[in-house]
């Protein structure tokens, strides 16, 4: 169980919810995205670069040189310069991609909302530690529900319930992890679905 309780968390890695989001929408509402076809890939991966790659890098570097005993970062302490350090690329890659991607609002909108939750969490972790787990995965569900009332046609009404039964199972895996409190999820929880899902109704 424990082995499948790290899994859960490796593969629903908070960094990854910009990525997982962007597809999401792209394959089940690509009309609200507005992106050409031949272009998902490239905005795809930028994506991917700015929300998961270049932070992991970041991460890793902090652990070589000592800043963090761990890539984990169970105490919450340890958290403080990585998380700050990762909003301030979060930050960056929002002011390139309103800059250079003006054109694709929507992307720009989505991403500002995931920026929101990075920066609480950098904010947050001055005085609290809350499961960003719980955090990222909420907060996709505080998305995709505003979402699925502006899709006619129901595309995203099963996404949205696999959505919430994986954030059930992301849950489960840090507490049983004992990588947090009940508390600590429940926090991260009500943080990430308000951030979510409030940035949804002024955003949009």
């Amino acid at each position: 169980m424990r082995t499948i309780a790290q899994i859960i968390s490796i593969l629903f890695h908070p960094l990854l919810l910009a990525t997982y989001l962007m597809m999401m929408v792209g394959y089940y509402f690509p009309v609200m995205l507005a992106i050409a076809p031949q272009n998902f890939k490239v905005i795809l991966g930028f994506v991917f670069c700015f929300t998961f790659l270049l932070p992991v890098v970041n991460i890793l570097m902090f652990r070589y040189f000592g800043t963090i005993s761990s890539v984990t970062m169970h105490e919450r302490t340890e958290r403080l310069v990585p998380f700050v350090a990762i909003a301030i690329i979060y930050l960056v890659m929002d002011f390139l991609f309103y800059n250079k991607l003006g054109v694709f609002a929507n992307v720009n909108k989505l991403m500002i909302i995931v920026t929101t939750m990075v920066v609480f969490s950098a904010v947050v972790t001055f005085f609290f530690k809350v499961s960003i787990h719980s955090l990222a995965a909420c907060g996709m569900i505080g998305i995709l529900l505003p979402l699925n009332k502006a899709l006619e046609n129901n595309g995203l009404l099963w996404p949205t319930a696999i959505a919430m039964v994986i954030a059930g199972l992301i849950m489960s895996a840090r507490l049983y992890l004992n990588a947090h409190t009940f508390n600590e999820v429940l926090m991260g929880a009500f943080a990430g679905f308000s951030i979510g899902f409030a940035g949804m109704l002024i955003m949009f």
